[in-house]
Protein backbone atom coordinates (compact mmCIF):
# COMPACT_ATOMS: atom_id res chain seq x y z
CA UNK A 1 0.00 0.00 0.00
CA UNK A 2 2.85 2.39 0.80
CA UNK A 3 4.53 1.83 -2.57
CA UNK A 4 1.26 2.30 -4.44
CA UNK A 5 0.58 5.51 -2.51
CA UNK A 6 4.04 6.83 -3.40
CA UNK A 7 3.57 6.04 -7.10
CA UNK A 8 0.14 7.70 -7.07
CA UNK A 9 1.51 10.67 -5.11
CA UNK A 10 4.33 11.23 -7.59
CA UNK A 11 1.79 11.38 -10.41
CA UNK A 12 -0.42 13.82 -8.54
CA UNK A 13 2.58 15.88 -7.52
CA UNK A 14 3.82 16.17 -11.10
CA UNK A 15 0.38 17.34 -12.22
CA UNK A 16 0.12 19.94 -9.45
CA UNK A 17 3.65 21.07 -10.22
CA UNK A 18 2.81 21.54 -13.91
CA UNK A 19 -0.19 23.72 -13.14
CA UNK A 20 1.73 25.62 -10.45
CA UNK A 21 4.52 26.33 -12.96
CA UNK A 22 1.90 28.27 -14.88
CA UNK A 23 1.21 30.42 -11.82
CA UNK A 24 4.97 30.94 -11.46
CA UNK A 25 5.35 31.99 -15.11
CA UNK A 26 2.77 34.77 -15.02
CA UNK A 27 3.72 36.00 -11.57
CA UNK A 28 7.45 36.10 -12.30
CA UNK A 29 7.02 37.99 -15.57
CA UNK A 30 4.10 40.31 -14.82
CA UNK A 31 3.39 40.08 -11.04
CA UNK A 32 -0.10 38.87 -11.92
CA UNK A 33 -1.74 35.48 -11.51
CA UNK A 34 -4.17 33.76 -13.84
CA UNK A 35 -6.94 32.48 -11.59
CA UNK A 36 -8.61 30.81 -14.57
CA UNK A 37 -5.76 28.28 -14.62
CA UNK A 38 -8.05 25.53 -13.35
CA UNK A 39 -10.42 26.02 -16.27
CA UNK A 40 -7.40 25.76 -18.60
CA UNK A 41 -6.78 22.27 -17.20
CA UNK A 42 -10.32 21.38 -18.20
CA UNK A 43 -9.94 23.06 -21.62
CA UNK A 44 -6.93 20.95 -22.55
CA UNK A 45 -8.71 17.72 -21.60
CA UNK A 46 -11.97 18.63 -23.35
CA UNK A 47 -10.29 19.75 -26.58
CA UNK A 48 -8.11 16.62 -26.74
CA UNK A 49 -11.22 14.48 -26.13
CA UNK A 50 -13.23 16.25 -28.84
CA UNK A 51 -10.46 16.01 -31.43
CA UNK A 52 -9.51 12.38 -30.73
CA UNK A 53 -12.81 10.77 -29.71
CA UNK A 54 -15.49 12.80 -31.49
CA UNK A 55 -13.65 13.92 -34.63
CA UNK A 56 -11.58 10.75 -34.92
CA UNK A 57 -8.15 12.39 -35.14
CA UNK A 58 -5.02 10.53 -34.12
CA UNK A 59 -3.94 11.18 -30.57
CA UNK A 60 -0.76 13.15 -31.31
CA UNK A 61 -2.40 15.72 -33.65
CA UNK A 62 -5.27 15.98 -31.17
CA UNK A 63 -2.91 16.81 -28.31
CA UNK A 64 -0.92 19.30 -30.41
CA UNK A 65 -4.08 21.07 -31.59
CA UNK A 66 -5.51 21.14 -28.06
CA UNK A 67 -2.35 22.68 -26.61
CA UNK A 68 -2.14 25.23 -29.45
CA UNK A 69 -5.68 26.37 -28.68
CA UNK A 70 -4.84 26.46 -24.97
CA UNK A 71 -1.96 28.83 -25.80
CA UNK A 72 -4.35 31.05 -27.80
CA UNK A 73 -6.77 31.04 -24.87
CA UNK A 74 -4.01 32.06 -22.46
CA UNK A 75 -3.00 34.93 -24.73
CA UNK A 76 -6.62 36.11 -24.94
CA UNK A 77 -6.97 36.01 -21.15
CA UNK A 78 -3.94 38.26 -20.78
CA UNK A 79 -5.02 40.67 -23.51
CA UNK A 80 -8.67 40.97 -22.50
CA UNK A 81 -8.89 40.15 -18.80
CA UNK A 82 -5.54 41.27 -17.38
CA UNK A 83 -3.78 43.94 -19.44
CA UNK A 84 -6.55 46.62 -19.37
CA UNK A 85 -6.68 46.54 -15.57
CA UNK A 86 -2.90 46.44 -15.10
CA UNK A 87 -2.52 49.49 -17.36
CA UNK A 88 -5.16 51.30 -15.32
CA UNK A 89 -3.28 50.47 -12.11
CA UNK A 90 -6.18 48.38 -10.86
CA UNK A 91 -6.06 44.96 -9.21
CA UNK A 92 -9.44 44.06 -10.73
CA UNK A 93 -7.61 41.48 -12.88
CA UNK A 94 -7.95 39.21 -9.83
CA UNK A 95 -11.73 39.01 -10.26
CA UNK A 96 -11.52 39.29 -14.03
CA UNK A 97 -9.47 36.11 -14.41
CA UNK A 98 -11.82 34.29 -12.05
CA UNK A 99 -14.76 35.49 -14.16
CA UNK A 100 -13.32 34.35 -17.50
CA UNK A 101 -12.67 30.94 -15.96
CA UNK A 102 -16.31 30.67 -14.89
CA UNK A 103 -17.45 31.83 -18.34
CA UNK A 104 -15.28 29.19 -20.03
CA UNK A 105 -16.59 26.43 -17.76
CA UNK A 106 -20.19 27.37 -18.55
CA UNK A 107 -19.55 27.61 -22.29
CA UNK A 108 -18.06 24.11 -22.19
CA UNK A 109 -20.99 22.94 -20.05
CA UNK A 110 -23.51 24.09 -22.66
CA UNK A 111 -21.56 22.88 -25.70
CA UNK A 112 -19.80 19.75 -24.46
CA UNK A 113 -22.56 18.68 -22.08
CA UNK A 114 -22.68 18.00 -18.36
CA UNK A 115 -22.21 14.24 -18.54
CA UNK A 116 -18.65 13.14 -17.62
CA UNK A 117 -16.87 11.22 -20.41
CA UNK A 118 -14.16 8.60 -20.10
CA UNK A 119 -10.99 9.37 -22.06
CA UNK A 120 -9.15 6.21 -23.19
CA UNK A 121 -5.39 6.49 -23.36
CA UNK A 122 -2.73 4.17 -24.85
CA UNK A 123 -0.96 4.48 -21.49
CA UNK A 124 -3.94 3.38 -19.39
CA UNK A 125 -4.40 -0.12 -20.78
CA UNK A 126 -2.10 -2.97 -19.83
CA UNK A 127 -0.34 -2.61 -16.51
CA UNK A 128 3.17 -3.41 -15.45
CA UNK A 129 3.71 -6.06 -12.80
CA UNK A 130 6.49 -5.09 -10.38
CA UNK A 131 6.61 -7.63 -7.57
CA UNK A 132 3.12 -7.63 -6.10
CA UNK A 133 2.38 -4.15 -7.41
CA UNK A 134 0.37 -3.35 -10.56
CA UNK A 135 1.45 -0.02 -12.11
CA UNK A 136 -0.18 1.50 -15.17
CA UNK A 137 2.16 3.17 -17.67
CA UNK A 138 0.24 6.42 -17.26
CA UNK A 139 1.26 6.54 -13.60
CA UNK A 140 4.87 6.59 -14.76
CA UNK A 141 4.26 8.87 -17.75
CA UNK A 142 2.76 11.69 -15.65
CA UNK A 143 5.80 12.34 -13.39
CA UNK A 144 8.14 11.83 -16.36
CA UNK A 145 6.28 14.44 -18.41
CA UNK A 146 6.09 16.76 -15.40
CA UNK A 147 9.83 16.63 -14.80
CA UNK A 148 10.49 16.96 -18.54
CA UNK A 149 8.32 20.09 -18.66
CA UNK A 150 10.21 21.62 -15.73
CA UNK A 151 13.55 20.78 -17.37
CA UNK A 152 12.29 22.11 -20.70
CA UNK A 153 11.27 25.39 -19.06
CA UNK A 154 14.76 25.75 -17.58
CA UNK A 155 16.38 25.12 -20.98
CA UNK A 156 13.89 27.46 -22.67
CA UNK A 157 14.64 30.36 -20.33
CA UNK A 158 18.40 29.93 -20.69
CA UNK A 159 18.90 28.91 -24.32
CA UNK A 160 16.20 30.71 -26.36
CA UNK A 161 15.83 34.37 -27.23
CA UNK A 162 12.28 34.58 -25.87
CA UNK A 163 13.29 32.71 -22.73
CA UNK A 164 16.17 35.07 -22.12
CA UNK A 165 13.83 38.00 -22.65
CA UNK A 166 11.46 36.58 -20.04
CA UNK A 167 14.36 36.12 -17.62
CA UNK A 168 15.45 39.72 -18.19
CA UNK A 169 11.94 40.98 -17.48
CA UNK A 170 11.83 38.94 -14.27
CA UNK A 171 15.04 40.59 -13.07
CA UNK A 172 14.24 44.18 -14.15
CA UNK A 173 11.27 45.05 -16.41
CA UNK A 174 12.35 48.67 -16.90
CA UNK A 175 15.89 47.75 -17.90
CA UNK A 176 14.57 45.01 -20.22
CA UNK A 177 12.33 47.56 -21.95
CA UNK A 178 15.26 49.96 -22.40
CA UNK A 179 17.22 47.11 -24.01
CA UNK A 180 14.55 46.79 -26.69
CA UNK A 181 12.62 43.84 -25.26
CA UNK A 182 8.90 44.03 -25.97
CA UNK A 183 7.56 43.53 -22.46
CA UNK A 184 3.92 43.31 -23.58
CA UNK A 185 4.65 40.46 -25.98
CA UNK A 186 6.69 38.67 -23.31
CA UNK A 187 3.84 38.93 -20.79
CA UNK A 188 1.39 37.53 -23.36
CA UNK A 189 3.83 34.69 -24.05
CA UNK A 190 4.05 33.89 -20.33
CA UNK A 191 0.26 33.53 -20.18
CA UNK A 192 0.26 31.33 -23.28
CA UNK A 193 2.98 29.09 -21.83
CA UNK A 194 1.25 28.88 -18.44
CA UNK A 195 -1.98 27.78 -20.10
CA UNK A 196 -0.14 25.14 -22.12
CA UNK A 197 1.25 23.70 -18.86
CA UNK A 198 -2.30 23.53 -17.50
CA UNK A 199 -3.52 21.89 -20.73
CA UNK A 200 -0.80 19.24 -20.53
CA UNK A 201 -1.83 18.46 -16.95
CA UNK A 202 -5.47 18.17 -18.02
CA UNK A 203 -4.67 15.80 -20.89
CA UNK A 204 -2.51 13.62 -18.64
CA UNK A 205 -5.01 13.38 -15.80
CA UNK A 206 -8.15 12.94 -17.97
CA UNK A 207 -7.77 9.15 -18.47
CA UNK A 208 -7.49 8.67 -14.70
CA UNK A 209 -10.67 10.61 -13.93
CA UNK A 210 -13.39 11.76 -16.34
CA UNK A 211 -13.66 14.67 -18.74
CA UNK A 212 -16.26 17.26 -17.71
CA UNK A 213 -16.74 21.02 -17.51
CA UNK A 214 -15.72 21.15 -13.84
CA UNK A 215 -12.66 18.90 -14.20
CA UNK A 216 -10.08 21.55 -13.35
CA UNK A 217 -11.75 23.51 -10.55
CA UNK A 218 -10.31 21.67 -7.55
CA UNK A 219 -7.03 20.95 -9.32
CA UNK A 220 -6.56 24.67 -9.95
CA UNK A 221 -7.16 25.53 -6.30
CA UNK A 222 -4.72 22.89 -5.10
CA UNK A 223 -2.11 23.97 -7.65
CA UNK A 224 -2.34 27.56 -6.43
CA UNK A 225 -1.80 26.30 -2.89
CA UNK A 226 1.25 24.42 -4.21
CA UNK A 227 2.56 27.60 -5.88
CA UNK A 228 2.24 29.54 -2.63
CA UNK A 229 3.73 26.68 -0.61
CA UNK A 230 6.78 26.38 -2.84
CA UNK A 231 7.29 30.12 -3.16
CA UNK A 232 5.53 31.46 -6.23
CA UNK A 233 8.67 33.30 -7.36
CA UNK A 234 10.70 30.05 -7.50
CA UNK A 235 10.22 27.54 -10.33
CA UNK A 236 12.18 24.90 -8.41
CA UNK A 237 10.09 25.60 -5.34
CA UNK A 238 6.71 25.06 -6.99
CA UNK A 239 7.87 21.78 -8.57
CA UNK A 240 9.21 20.44 -5.26
CA UNK A 241 6.09 21.63 -3.43
CA UNK A 242 3.96 19.87 -6.05
CA UNK A 243 5.57 16.53 -5.26
CA UNK A 244 5.34 17.16 -1.51
CA UNK A 245 1.65 18.04 -1.78
CA UNK A 246 0.89 15.09 -4.07
CA UNK A 247 2.70 12.58 -1.87
CA UNK A 248 1.03 13.95 1.26
CA UNK A 249 -2.38 13.73 -0.37
CA UNK A 250 -1.83 10.16 -1.54
CA UNK A 251 -0.49 9.00 1.82
CA UNK A 252 -3.36 10.59 3.75
CA UNK A 253 -5.89 9.03 1.35
CA UNK A 254 -4.32 5.58 1.67
CA UNK A 255 -3.74 5.44 5.42
CA UNK A 256 -6.30 7.83 6.92
CA UNK A 257 -9.13 7.97 4.39
CA UNK A 258 -10.28 10.13 1.51
CA UNK A 259 -12.70 12.00 3.79
CA UNK A 260 -9.73 13.58 5.57
CA UNK A 261 -7.54 14.23 2.51
CA UNK A 262 -8.36 17.89 1.89
CA UNK A 263 -8.64 18.67 5.60
CA UNK A 264 -5.19 17.38 6.49
CA UNK A 265 -3.33 18.46 3.34
CA UNK A 266 -4.54 22.05 3.50
CA UNK A 267 -3.96 22.11 7.26
CA UNK A 268 -0.36 21.11 6.60
CA UNK A 269 -0.10 23.90 4.01
CA UNK A 270 -1.22 26.40 6.66
CA UNK A 271 1.33 25.08 9.14
CA UNK A 272 4.12 25.18 6.53
CA UNK A 273 3.28 28.78 5.59
CA UNK A 274 3.16 29.76 9.27
CA UNK A 275 6.75 28.53 9.55
CA UNK A 276 7.84 29.77 6.09
CA UNK A 277 5.54 32.71 5.18
CA UNK A 278 7.19 33.21 1.78
CA UNK A 279 7.06 29.54 0.86
CA UNK A 280 9.62 26.78 1.08
CA UNK A 281 11.92 28.36 -1.52
CA UNK A 282 10.53 31.89 -1.69
CA UNK A 283 12.47 34.94 -0.54
CA UNK A 284 11.13 37.99 1.22
CA UNK A 285 10.98 41.03 -1.03
CA UNK A 286 13.59 43.68 -0.31
CA UNK A 287 12.02 47.06 0.43
CA UNK A 288 13.84 50.36 0.34
CA UNK A 289 13.16 52.72 3.24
Amino acid sequence: MLTLAIVSGLGLGAMYGLIALGFYMTYAVSSTVNFSQGSSVMLGAVLAFVFSQQLGWWLVPSVVAALALCAVWGALVERLAVRPFVRAGSSAWLMSTVAVGIVLENVVLFTFGKEPRSFPSPFSGAHLRIGELDIYPLQIAIPVVGLAAAFGLAVFTRRTRLGQALSAIVQNPSAASLMGINVSVAVTASYAISTVFAGVAGILIAPLVTVSADLGTLFGIKAFAVAILGGISSARGVVVAGFIFGLTEALVTSFVGSSYTNILTFALVIVALAVRPHGLFGLAAVKKV
